[in-house]
């Protein structure tokens, strides 16, 4: 087994310098950047409103959950827009995925065979 500080070195080698990254930095991919990481926050604040109805059964906050999926759209419309991307084609890419990965109907066999992952 690896120790700590085997580990580390390991890591360290995989890893790309953040120097790097920060001078390949352009503008456009920090706003891509900023976008993406927006839905991811925005995700989790929305899964923190659900857990509490969920796992702690308090009554839905749903001026929360409004207010948490309003963010995740303005950030998504900001990818959309850094990226050109229409959201009817984004919706029509999902449809035809989920058409393929579930070509009988929902089933857990279909779910987790995905049809559309491995090119049947």
């Amino acid at each position: 087994m690896i120790n700590d500080a085997e580990y580390e070195a390991f890591v360290c080698s995989l890893a790309k310098p953040g120097a790097d990254i920060l001078a390949s930095l352009t503008p456009e991919k920090v706003d891509a950047w900023h976008m993406a990481t927006g839905v991811c926050t925005e995700a989790g604040e929305l899964l923190d409103a659900v857990k509490k109805y969920v796992v702690y059964e308090k009554p839905v906050d749903l001026e929360n959950i409004l207010e948490e999926l309003g963010d995740l759209e303005y950030y998504m419309a900001g990818i959309r827009m850094r990226f050109q991307i229409n959201r009817k084609n984004i919706l029509r890419k999902n449809e035809e995925k989920l058409k393929k990965r579930y070509s009988k109907g929902y089933s857990n066999k279909q779910a987790s065979e995905r049809a559309d992952k491995n090119g049947s």
